[in-house]
């Protein structure tokens, strides 16, 4: 298992767990229209902690890649309601609004890493063949 799958897959871990850790500060970011943010921050947090223990785990790099993929897109609208509405979030740091709307095309980034991390070990077994 590459350095980079070990890394990314332990980044995912501790993100998720954090929502369990710091619940406030997840719920807080929630779009109004999305129901039972307390849950809702529940659940992301243990989609990202699965997400990254299959990381992880051998044998599950092509369902973890899918798997944290959709994650990103389903957590998207959180960090674009951020970006537009920092004034009506409670206990966001301050940062600049520059800040919020660079954070937005990282999540294309994270999903690059995503591809990255899950391909290396197909690839590798290729050239063992």
């Amino acid at each position: 298992m590459s350095g980079l799958r070990k890394a990314y897959g332990g980044m995912w871990v501790v993100a998720g767990t954090l929502h369990f850790l710091v619940p406030k500060r997840y719920e807080a970011v929630m779009p109004p229209c999305v129901p039972a943010h307390r849950e809702m921050v529940l659940v992301s947090g243990a989609a990202e902690v699965a997400g990254g223990l299959a990381l992880l785990t051998p044998g599950l790099e092509r369902p973890a890649r899918w798997w944290l993929i959709a994650l990103l897109a389903a957590v998207f609208p959180a960090n674009l309601y951020m970006a537009r509405n920092p004034d009506d979030i409670k206990g966001l740091p301050e940062l600049p609004r520059w800040a919020l709307w660079a954070r937005l095309p990282v999540q294309l980034v994270f999903a690059a890493l995503v591809l990255k991390a899950t391909e290396e070990r197909s690839a590798g077994a290729a050239r063992a063949a």
